[in-house]
């Protein structure tokens, strides 16, 4: 009867046991771990990876394709229509799928995000490429990813290591370096467009990051462009008013990609990446974002290259290999 007795009260205790353990989820796993977590992290940052680096090279795209709509545009013009552009694509969506209004609580982050990638960024830039090459504004996207993982550092608490930063500090200044040397090394108004840009795109792109942990990317970006939507639309009216307008293939081109291409489907992939590896490791991928964009400038525009390119390129591979193994 004791035996009995013992083995009825193992019984009792490993299915009350299995009670207590959610469906679907280990005995042994903690609490605070969500199930299948280390299973599928291997698979989410593969994932993550490939849409930041998917916006990297739409992101590339962008100076080119705005210095080909400024053949037909004037700066105000190009920014403020390929804003409203990029809106109507992402209202479209939201309501062919019937999305609801963010939270309020959201509310001051859509506008940051708003403030920085959707008129900031654009319009500086924009501005800047009025008198300056595709290959010194490339200075600003080489020091973005730092400036991002910064601005992150700051706003979210990361913290990471000392390998991480060496190799973002590392690859920014070789970054910085090549791109100053190709375009001269001198300092013109439009590196105060420049830098300028610089700092609001890091905090859109980190205040982005933080908001597409809570709800989709491409819905980030799609409130954001939607609730400039009466700014973007006043300021086309009154641009095209103003500022003559003739349309080549060219123009149209650029003002297409840079709606669509850059300013939407980018960003939607972007964000979405950056929420799936974080926000210091996805900005380091936007090392190689200049080195494309001298690619892109000497295919499209017909700018030429030096032999640092290659060895340029080679050492900002191995700063972004380094940063995606380092503790982030």
């Amino acid at each position: 009867m004791k035996t009995q007795s013992s083995a009825t009260d193992r019984l009792a205790i490993a299915v009350s046991t299995r009670a207590a353990t959610p469906s679907g989820a280990r005995a042994d796993t903690p609490a605070d771990t969500p199930a299948g977590t280390p299973a599928g992290a291997p698979q989410a940052s593969g994932l993550g990876t490939l849409l930041a680096a998917l916006g990297v090279v739409a992101f590339s795209l962008t100076f080119p394709a705005t210095a080909w709509g400024l053949e037909g545009f004037g700066p105000w013009s190009l920014v403020a229509v390929r804003s409203v552009l990029a809106a109507l694509i992402a209202g479209g969506c939201l309501l062919a799928l019937r999305v609801p209004l963010p939270a309020r609580r959201h509310w001051a982050g859509l506008a940051v995000v708003a403030a920085g990638v959707v008129v900031g960024f654009p319009l500086l830039t924009t501005l800047a490429l009025r008198t300056s090459t595709t290959a010194h504004a490339a200075v600003v996207v080489g020091l973005l990813p730092l400036t991002t993982a910064l601005l992150s550092a700051l706003r979210m608490g990361t913290r990471p290591s000392r390998t991480f930063w060496a190799a973002a500090l590392a690859g920014a200044a070789a970054v910085v370096a090549f791109t100053v040397q190709q375009s001269g090394g001198a300092l013109t108004t439009a590196d105060l467009y420049l830098f300028g840009a610089l700092l609001v795109c890091a905090a859109g792109y980190t205040e982005g990051g933080r908001l597409a942990r809570v709800m989709p990317g491409w819905q980030v970006i799609g409130w954001a462009l939607v609730f400039c939507l009466p700014l973007t639309v006043s300021g086309a009216a009154l641009a095209l008013s103003h500022e003559p307008v003739h349309l080549t293939a060219h123009s149209v081109a650029g003002l297409l990609w840079v709606a669509a291409g850059s300013q939407f489907v980018g960003l939607v992939v972007w964000y979405r990446g950056m929420a799936l590896i974080g926000i210091p490791k996805a900005s380091q991928l936007q090392l190689a974002q200049p080195l494309l964009t001298l690619v892109w400038s000497v295919l499209l525009l017909g700018e030429h290259l030096t032999p640092a390119a290659p060895l340029t390129a080679a050492a900002v591979l191995v700063c972004i290999a380094v940063t995606q193994r380092a503790r982030g």
